[in-house]
């Protein structure tokens, strides 16, 4: 059974809230008494919730697909009991605006809060992680009256959300979709259809609230032309009330290698005349107010390869302290210690830079005003390494959760796979991996010439520097850190430089850098935690914690650490045999 890492939760929360005063400082925050207390008890609430009514669901999901029947989707036995208790604790609107219905709280609680829903069950943690996004595309785009009337709604988890983009035969090009918008009056009729649709449909809640991209008849070509509008499921009357049922019905649920339970619908728009559809931000702007959402997706997205590979760890784990092979547990075989501990390091790596950046994010929107732009544009810079490396590496270490069961973990009863095929998604969706890799390069590294790049490298050089000098165990970790870093500079001038004179083979060893920096990123932020272990030890703690976190920062920076130079080799050389071999010879 699923439970929430919450001492590591608590160490990571407690730490970003006392060095630096960093979210303290905020007025908005010290208002609702953020500090360890808060923690605590949202903590406590929260795995709660997790471990005992939504981790049970995992395996009753996959086992019991959501399905569509008659123009309705029939969702998991469970679910929609579950969707309510989560909206009744508050827990859909944590991080959102509280004069709309939200909790307010520091987007570092929505992260813990997203963790621990996608360590218990991935496919029903899509359900508020839709949820928030197109709240949030509505807040930052959306007019007065949209507000009002949607958003208390989204927040409180009364209803719910979904994002509607991809259509068949235009995937990530959108500019060629074919769902279109004409005006009528003060509204639009949507005629189309979309798939993939994420939680598209089900009776968990009242009404779904459909953000949807189309074309309006005079729409510039390509891109340029989308715009974005709001398709509720029900139409609401002026009161509040829900009204007539909107032209917008499921037509069919996909059959997927994992998240059953998450009812993945191909969405139809405008059978029957025409979809009710309201603008959301200006006409043609449409990808501009999607990303909004999408941003905060990615993020959402990298939290499910945590989530993931941290109840593939703990099944794993306890597995190997039972199953006894040549008179002892496995667990103390050599290798099968190797895979575990590359679990659990990697894990609390990848935890350690989502809370992390989840401060970056608030910092960006609350921070003192002169930080808010570079805070914004670090933010801008780590989005798509979360998204990308958190999710290849989810894919790694739920494989070795199934290496770990040997041939049992291939035996479906077992539950070791379930977490395999469902996070494999993760690096396919809200943006391939290859997508997120070519934005890192092309938008991040490009348009500031790697700016915001070399100061986050200058804080991870500093760091190195006085992990070496603290000597002991954290010196070995400071060196790695700081040959490491050493080579991320040269792959990064490396691929500046290709974006100037060669932009194929910029894009050709995107993916590799993507994955670099992310193993990178990731030892730092675990060598910070070690450095405030060390610094509890020294003032007297005799917890254990502080020295498994220093001795689990040692183990990633010897053995998955020096993954960076192999990325490195291939950044270096992708201008090469690469970019050379003819697509004819494949």
């Amino acid at each position: 059974m699923y439970r929430a890492p919450l001492e590591d939760m608590r160490f990571l929360i407690d730490e970003v809230l006392r060095v630096g005063d960093t979210l303290g400082g905020l007025p908005r925050f010290e208002e609702l008494g953020v500090g360890e207390d808060l923690t605590a008890a949202l903590l406590d609430e929260g795995g709660k919730l997790a471990g005992e009514v939504i981790g049970p669901l995992r395996r009753v999901g996959d086992l019991h697909p959501a399905r569509c029947e008659e123009q309705k989707v029939i969702i998991s036995p469970g679910y929609g009991e579950a969707i309510q208790q989560l909206a009744q604790g508050g827990w859909f609107g944590i991080s959102a605006d509280a004069d709309f219905g939200g909790q307010g709280l520091p987007e570092l609680y929505g992260t813990a809060a997203s963790e621990m829903w996608n360590g218990a069950d991935m496919a029903f943690a899509l359900a508020p992680f839709l949820s928030s996004g197109a709240a949030l595309a509505i807040s930052s785009h959306g007019n007065d009256a949209l507000k009002a009337t949607y958003l208390e709604k989204l927040h409180t988890g009364e209803w719910t959300g979904t994002m509607n983009l991809t259509e068949s035969g235009a995937g990530s090009d959108l500019g060629v979709m074919k769902t279109r918008a004409i005006p009528k009056d003060d509204h639009y009729l949507i005629t189309g259809q979309k798939i993939y649709i994420t939680w598209g449909d089900h009776d968990a809640v009242d009404n779904i609230v459909h953000l949807v991209l189309a074309k309006l008849p005079d729409a510039p070509e390509g891109s340029s032309g989308i715009s974005l509008f709001l398709v509720p499921k029900f139409l609401v009357n002026a009161d509040g009330s829900l009204g007539e049922r909107n032209d917008v019905y499921p037509v069919s649920t996909e059959h997927k290698l994992g998240i059953h339970g998450s009812p993945t619908c191909v969405m139809a728009f405008g059978d029957n005349g025409g979809a009710i559809g309201y603008l959301v931000g200006e006409e043609n702007r449409g990808l501009t107010c999607m990303f909004t959402m999408m941003n905060e997706a990615r993020l959402k997205v990298g939290l499910q390869g945590l989530g993931a590979s941290e109840g593939a760890y703990q099944q794993a784990l306890a597995y190997a302290k039972e199953r006894v092979q040549g008179g002892v547990p496995i667990i103390q075989h050599p290798d099968v210690k190797r895979m575990l501990l590359t679990m659990k390091a990697l894990n609390e790596a990848m935890r350690a830079l989502a809370y992390s950046e989840a401060v970056t994010m608030d910092l960006a929107h609350y921070g003192p005003e002169a930080d808010q732009a570079a805070s914004q544009a670090r933010i801008d810079l780590m989005i798509p390494v979360i998204k990308g490396w958190m999710t290849e590496v989810g894919v790694e270490l739920t494989s070795l959760g199934v290496q770990v069961h040997g041939g049992m973990g291939y035996v479906e009863e077992t539950g070791a796979a379930q977490y395999l095929r469902d996070v494999r998604i993760t690096p396919i969706y809200e943006g391939t991996n290859g997508i997120q890799a070519a934005d890192l390069v092309g938008r991040k590294l490009g348009r500031d010439g790697g700016s915001t790049m070399g100061a986050v490298l200058d804080m991870i050089r500093d760091d190195a520097k006085a992990y070496v000098e603290a000597g002991g165990e954290l010196a070995t970790v400071g060196n790695a850190l700081g040959d490491a870093v050493a080579l991320q500079a040269v792959s990064t001038e490396t691929v500046i430089q290709m974006l100037a004179s060669n932009p194929e083979a910029s894009r050709a060893a995107a993916f590799d850098y993507m994955m670099q920096t992310g193993y990178l990123f990731g030892a730092w932020q675990l060598a910070r935690g070690a450095n405030v272990a060390r610094l509890a030890i020294q003032d007297g703690s005799d917890n254990q914690f502080y020295a498994k976190k220093i001795a689990t920062a040692a183990f990633y920076a010897q053995s998955i650490l020096p993954r960076c130079e192999g990325f490195a080799g291939a950044v270096a050389n992708a201008a090469g045999a690469l970019q050379d071999y003819p697509v004819g010879w494949l």
